[in-house]
């Protein structure tokens, strides 16, 4: 008996379906994709932080200028570290932002002895009054993190254009920029850090 005859017109209706399916899943497999919007915010803060960072110029103050936030004091064994953390939010995506304040060993040494009763239980907030005094001190690094809206692999690359190294690292990977000072963390193709430094600063620490 010829197999084809037991087969009845829903049968080939099925088949017809089934094949039509295929193609549309190749078709759209193969279609070009709409380019990728780049993060609009890193536009609009290269001139008032991003690029003063890089050059080495930005102050405490221009930063709280764009972040209202405050300052911490961080215990370290080898000296305490000032930190100021803010938020950012721009085209409805929050980011945290920790920077770091560039000290000498000297003013590291001072503040030590000044605050060694404060930190004795860990970080501890300090006032405006302090934050303001320190305003034009220089930014050493700077670190914003995406806030509770992921931000894909996909829109990095129009945002910053291809970075010059790409690391492996024991979790994801790591995009590095040293023209802009710039070293982007990722974890199963979402972004998890932005570290800038001082372009200075950070090719000094690629030649090591």
């Amino acid at each position: 008996m010829n197999s084809f005859a037991s087969l009845r017109p829903a049968h080939y209706l099925w088949f017809a379906l089934l094949a039509a399916g295929s193609f549309l899943l190749a078709y759209l497999a193969l279609r070009p994709q709409p380019p990728t919007e780049p993060l609009a915010e890193f536009k609009s803060w290269q001139a008032p932080l991003l690029q003063p960072l890089a050059e080495g110029r930005l102050s405490l103050a221009q930063l709280v200028d764009a972040a209202p936030g405050e300052l911490w004091l961080q215990p370290r064994l080898e000296g305490p570290r000032l930190l100021y953390r803010a938020e950012l939010a721009e085209n409805g995506r929050t980011w945290a932002v920790e920077a770091e304040l560039s000290l000498t060993s000297e003013q590291r040494q001072s503040l030590q002895q000044a605050t060694a009763a404060q930190v004795a239980d860990g970080e501890v907030p300090l006032g405006a009054g302090l934050r303001d005094e320190l305003g034009p001190q220089k930014i050493a690094q700077l670190l914003i993190k995406p806030g509770s809206a992921l931000v894909a692999e996909a829109s990095l690359l129009p945002t910053f254009g291809p970075p010059r190294l790409r690391l492996q690292l024991a979790a994801g990977e790591a995009w590095v920029y040293p023209e802009q000072g710039l070293t982007i963390h990722l974890a199963e193709r979402q972004l998890v850090l932005l570290h800038w430094l001082p372009v200075a600063r950070m090719k000094a620490q690629l030649k090591d």
